[in-house]
């Protein structure tokens, strides 16, 4: 198992001791320092490596997004806030998660996970398995009524087309938004996403059984459209 040196920084001193409570049942979480301020973070930085930042966004003086900005070398950043209103900032400086306030166990573990599974394959490579998207960002974002929604990919079930807009279904829920297939489509893995309906796109890992020309998921039935078909079962074939 690899070490992950952290540091966690929050002017909110319940969250800053929540995120310690949190980074000490990881066991592959080595906490180095906590800060309540940035500008103390920053000059630690200056003189210490680490792996990992837990960063609030909103602190006095020099907020987390403004601390990332004068970072020359960026390690692994998980911010923490309890607003979300930066996604779409916290997306071009290609954050690794973004954690919205009151944090549970279970999603700052999630989140963990991740960074575990980055550093673990840099340190041991496995063989590339070329059937796979070469992209490594596990997600992508979008525009959902009045913010930008980050959705995982492993989280999706299967999208639906209606008149005017789409719905993600996932685990967690159902997510709106007024992007096109095309646009969706454009940022999906083509390995495990495909459509098969003009309606609907699946997720080939969720799929249950397939039966005759229906596919099910769950408790959900979804047509296979007959311009779909041949394709959908020369993909599921291989």
């Amino acid at each position: 198992m690899i070490s992950i040196n952290c540091i966690a920084v929050d002017d909110e001193p319940p969250a800053l001791r929540q995120m310690m409570e949190y980074i000490d049942k990881v066991p592959y979480l080595k906490l180095l320092a906590t800060f309540d301020n940035a500008i103390d973070a920053l000059n630690f930085l200056k003189e210490n490596s680490v792996d990992l930042i837990f960063l609030d966004i909103q602190m006095e003086y020099l907020s987390g997004i403004e601390l990332l900005n004068l970072l020359n070398r960026k390690p692994r950043i998980i911010l923490t806030t309890a607003y979300d209103s930066y996604a779409l900032q916290a997306f071009a400086l290609e954050v690794d998660d973004y954690l919205l306030k009151p944090i549970s166990f279970e999603r700052f573990f999630k989140a963990t996970e991740k960074i575990y599974t980055v550093l673990s394959e840099k340190i041991q490579p496995e063989i590339k398995d070329t059937t796979k998207h070469d992209d490594p960002r596990n997600y992508f974002f979008v525009k959902s009524e009045f913010r930008i929604q980050r959705v995982d990919f492993d989280e999706i079930l299967y999208i639906e087309g209606l008149k005017e807009y789409l719905i993600i279904h996932t685990g967690a829920g159902k997510i709106y938004t007024l992007q096109s297939f095309g646009e969706i489509l454009d940022k999906l893995p083509e390995w495990n996403f495909i459509r098969v309906h003009k309606s609907f796109i699946v997720a080939l890992d969720k799929i249950d059984s397939v039966r005759k020309n229906r596919i099910f998921i769950g408790d959900e039935d979804i047509p296979v459209g007959a311009t779909y078909r041949d394709a959908f079962i020369n993909l599921i074939g291989k």
